[in-house]
This record gives structure tokens, C-alpha cells and sequence, in this order.
């Protein structure tokens, strides 16, 4: 793990870094030292690491909750290099929606593509930073949505180390059957009016979770409508299960 930039602001130290060649950040309660509580953040399609939402919700996370924080750009976002195969594919969703595809499907089809190659670059992502002296191999959660949520679930199930998870928007048959694996504390987020994520397939995911606890929020709106409220709502939840 090289770091490349380190910059402190209210409290929170924010540091660039790369793995392998995966462009990640990581966000501290400034002069954090020991073992702290670390989130892995997945971030939207079309977004990336440093997503204003992605900030606000990792800055917030580390000042209030004293929690470390990392993501990291998936294929074809933020600082990656563009892969001619994933952008061809991502091309022709609108046209063959068009012609009468579903999209829902079309664009779970593309997250399985990549999924396996993500989860291994997070893990070893998280691995690299568990190492460190400010962070520690302490309990671990998940946060993501959308994209982050189309590919949390597979890395939630197959992870271990994860504890907690925070997931949504995002559902698909194939997706329901890798959430009947999982088996730690879940909330899960689904907009009510979800133009790109039909509400029978999220509340399918949500159904096929096999945690003992797992807690459904449902708000109105549309898929980029999810209410600021809910990182509160992550943050406590967190809290109970991470500390």
C-alpha cells in the first residue's frame, strides 16, 4: 500500500492511496492510534471513491463514531483505467432496454461480471489496511448501495471479517440467492418508488437475507432520493454492532 497525499479537516485525516494498481482512500479520526471499528464503503454506478456522498457519510462516520473508512474505485470508475469490454457493455444497456430488455437485469448481468474481481481487490484492501497502526484488525462493517449494494452482497457473504452490513437498492434473482448466505446483522435500503430497481426484487434480496437480524428501512422516492437521515441511522447501527 502506497500512500500518496494525506490531508486533516474537522477533526478527520483523509489519506489517497494505491494497492495493486486499485486507487483507494482511508479516513481516520485525526491522531487516531490502536485498534478502531473499520467501514468498507462501496460507491454508486458512475460514481467514486471520493463521491460527495461517499465523503460526507465517511467523514461522518469517523468524527462521530470514531471509525476508520475506506473505499476504493471499482473497474471503469474514479482513477481506473477504462476497460474497453465494460464500457461496450455499459454502452448497449440503453439500446437494448429500448428494444425491450430489462434493465434491472442488464444492469445486475454487469455487476456479476465485475464482482468477483472486486471482491478480491477489496479484501485485499481491507487486509492491507487492518495492518495498520492507526486502524488494527478490529471488527469490521460494510456500507453500500446501488452498485455498492449489487456488489457488497456477494463480498458481505464471502467475507469473514465483515460483522455488520448496511445494503440496498439494489436486487436481482441471482443476487437473492447469494443473500440467503448471509448471516450477520443487515440493514436494508429501499426506495419506494425505485425507477431502476423494481420494489419486488429489493424486497426479494431483503427476504433471502439469512441474518437473525436483519431490519427493512423503506423510504418514498426515486433511487437517488435515499434521505440524509439514514447515515444517522447507519452510524447507530454500526455503533451497536461494531463497538
Amino acid at each position: 500500500m502506497r500512500f500518496t497525499s494525506q490531508a486533516t479537516l474537522d477533526g478527520v485525516t483523509e489519506q489517497l492511496f494505491a494497492l495493486d494498481g486499485v486507487p483507494g482512500v482511508l479516513w481516520t479520526p485525526d491522531g487516531a492510534s490502536g485498534i478502531r471499528p473499520l467501514i468498507v464503503m462501496g460507491h454508486g454506478g458512475g460514481q467514486h471513491k471520493k463521491a460527495p456522498g461517499v465523503v460526507a457519510r465517511a467523514r461522518r462516520f469517523a468524527a462521530e463514531g470514531g471509525f476508520a473508512v475506506v473505499a476504493a474505485d471499482v473497474p471503469n470508475h474514479g482513477e481506473r483505467p477504462k476497460d474497453a469490454e465494460l464500457d461496450r457493455i455499459a454502452s448497449e444497456i440503453p439500446s437494448r432496454v429500448a428494444a425491450g430488455e430489462d434493465a434491472a437485469a442488464l444492469v445486475a448481468a454487469l455487476h456479476a461480471l465485475v464482482a468477483g474481481q472486486v471482491i478480491a481487490e477489496w479484501q485485499a484492501v481491507l487486509t492491507a489496511v487492518q495492518q495498520l497502526g492507526n486502524v488494527g484488525a478490529g471488527p469490521v462493517g460494510y456500507w453500500g448501495v446501488s452498485l455498492g449494494g449489487g456488489l457488497g452482497v456477494p463480498f458481505v457473504a464471502g467475507e469473514p471479517r465483515v460483522r455488520a452490513a448496511v445494503l440496498g437498492l439494489a436486487g436481482s434473482p441471482g443476487l437473492a440467492g447469494t443473500a440467503a448466505r448471509i448471516t450477520v446483522p443487515v440493514q436494508f435500503l429501499v426506495q419506494w418508488d425505485d425507477e431502476r430497481i423494481p420494489r419486488d426484487r429489493s424486497l426479494a434480496v431483503f427476504g433471502a437475507l439469512g441474518s437473525a437480524e436483519k431490519t427493512l428501512h423503506a423510504n418514498p422516492g426515486k433511487h437517488g432520493d435515499l434521505p440524509s437521515f439514514e447515515t444517522g441511522s447507519a452510524l447507530r447501527f454500526f455503533a451497536r454492532h461494531l463497538n
